[in-house]
């Protein structure tokens, strides 16, 4: 009995991950986009909830970043427990890649269609902040000052922080399909998304709600600097999780078959 109860072993979540990337692969249309949408909310939600820990507080206090990835984290529960399809966790679809149980363009319609419903989400959320009048008070000042930094990373800073922090990311999602039950889940992507963000570094789908809510708020970020961070930090999450997570799991157990 007590095996019904334990943590599915490494190869065990490589083949439920690989399983799962063939059935992400053949989501219909409006089911992907839908779910896509939902999952760039979620993570709206999380960085909102980031920005008012965050308000009146040192931001570079140790304790305080700790404070604020905790919060954040609120994003990826919803999208792992809630069921959501996030671009940046979907690098490990990867692993079906390669073992070839989903073609190259079934991966990157998923990625495609996720990354657009992603940004549709934040977005939306972040306009919908903005209309509820809290980002003209200090939530909207963290929104404000996030957003400049942002938008200020040089090219390689924001590549290098997205590709560390999608391999956390993808870490917890790895984590939650080992988990059994829904509070295993929670806590399985509590520390590594903690993690990333007490670190400072780089999440698309987070920074596609913080731009928006930042520049309604005020923020000075240019055009092109938020163009360019969402490049840069965009291939960088694909580095970090297709290459640091899924395809080193991939090559340490092998083809893989639920």
């Amino acid at each position: 009995m007590s095996g019904e109860h334990d943590a599915y072993k490494p190869a065990e979540v490589a083949a439920l991950i690989e399983t799962a990337g063939v059935a992400k692969a053949a989501l219909p249309l409006h089911r992907m986009a839908t779910l896509a949408m939902l999952a760039g909310a979620f993570i709206g939600f999380g960085s909102a909830f980031w920005c008012m820990a965050m308000a009146g507080a040192d931001q570079g206090f140790g304790p305080q970043r700790v404070l604020g990835g905790v919060v954040f984290a609120l994003g990826l529960i919803l999208v792992v427990v809630g069921g959501a399809e996030l671009f940046t966790g979907n690098a490990l679809m990867v692993m079906a890649a390669v073992d070839r149980r989903i073609t190259l363009m079934q991966l990157l319609r998923n990625w495609g269609i996720v990354y657009v419903g992603n940004l549709i989400g934040a977005v939306g959320l972040a306009l919908a902040f903005g209309l509820s009048g809290l980002l003209d008070g200090p939530m909207g000042g963290v929104a404000a000052k996030a957003a400049a930094a942002k938008a200020a990373l040089p090219p390689l800073e924001a590549f290098v922080r997205g590709a560390l922090c999608n391999a956390l990311v993808c870490l917890a999602v790895w984590l939650s399909f080992a988990a059994r039950t829904a509070t295993d889940k929670i806590l399985g992507v509590l520390w590594p998304v903690a993690a990333f963000v007490t670190l400072g570094l780089e999440h698309s789908v987070a920074n596609m709600f913080l731009f928006p809510a930042g520049l309604w708020a005020g923020s000075e970020a240019a055009a092109s600097g938020v163009a360019a961070n969402l490049l840069w930090v965009s291939l960088g999450n694909v580095v970090g999780g297709a290459g640091g997570v899924a395809l080193a799991y991939r090559f340490a157990y092998g083809a893989m078959r639920a």
